[in-house]
């Protein structure tokens, strides 16, 4: 990319192996828009001074993964989508001409949209983990009226502050903190989403009892790399219906581009083609 163009990334910890750069310099190259997209891998003690200085970098917009979706909150001064209010985590940054921040959630879209694209359509969703990731998991399936959330984290606090929140949110949908992954009821549910960062290592455990499984579940993964966790192993193995989280990230991905180059408009099939390609190589 020749000098003078526009800076865009992805800041998180670790991000080494992200697909993000191959479909956002993808859509970059089809659109001949003078940017390009790098990874910003940030320690803790990082974080802060390197989104002080983003103006000098020419940075004009980031998106924001593991641990820093919802910290970044309280980094940065500027507009908040009522997204990201709600839900409380932020995985997209705009820097307008005038230098402005501008904070939004793209995460609950693409979850939404990639359900369209699967055809899913969850009554009772069973969710393992509470993060920013979760958080807007919950704020999608509240958007789509799902009749119940159980959501499971190993810090219980994280969980029974979701249910707090989207109680209040969403009236038609009841959340619920769970004491134990079993305590989930998976053979009463429809969907389990794993919204953790547990499948990421070889080494990590599998969460879940296969006996808990049945053939009216749907198993979703956010994780992406490895393409198919011991979580979808067993979804396989078992024969159900599943699906890993790279539909997730391209249209959250294209969700954010879209806000990067308004009035353009990101170009998803390139994008698409451009993740399958890269996932390919993992």
């Amino acid at each position: 990319m020749s000098k003078g163009g526009r800076t865009y990334g992805l800041i998180g910890n670790p991000i080494k192996h992200s697909l993000s750069p191959l479909m956002h310099n993808a859509a970059f190259s089809r659109l001949k828009i003078k940017a390009r997209y790098k990874l910003f891998p940030l320690g803790d003690r990082e974080l802060k001074v390197f989104l002080s200085s983003l103006n000098k970098k020419n940075i004009r917009g980031l998106n924001v993964t593991i641990p820093y979706k919802e910290k970044v909150l309280g980094l940065i001064e500027g507009y908040c989508s009522s997204a990201v209010r709600a839900i409380g985590a932020a995985n997209t940054i705009a820097i307008d001409k005038n230098n402005k921040f501008k904070l939004f959630n793209t995460d609950y879209l693409g979850f939404i949209q990639h359900l369209k694209e699967l055809k899913v359509n969850p009554k009772k969703a069973a969710i393992i983990g509470a993060g920013g990731a979760a958080r807007a998991i919950c704020f999608a399936l509240g958007k789509r009226k799902t009749r119940e959330v159980d959501i499971y984290d190993i810090d219980k606090f994280r969980s029974l502050s979701i249910m707090e929140r989207f109680n209040q949110i969403f009236p038609h949908t009841r959340f619920l903190a769970a004491e134990s992954i079993e305590a989930l009821k998976l053979k009463e549910k429809d969907i389990l989403i794993n919204a953790s960062s547990v499948g990421m290592k070889a080494d990590d455990p599998l969460l879940v009892d296969p006996t808990w499984l049945h053939s009216g579940l749907f198993i979703y993964d956010l994780i992406y790399n490895p393409v198919q966790t011991k979580l979808l192993k067993l979804a396989q193995e078992k024969n159900l219906a599943f699906s890993n989280g790279l539909g997730m990230l391209l249209y959250q991905g294209v969700e954010a581009l879209n806000l990067w180059i308004s009035p353009k408009k990101a170009p998803v099939e390139v994008m698409r083609r451009a993740l399958e390609k890269g996932v390919k190589k993992l």
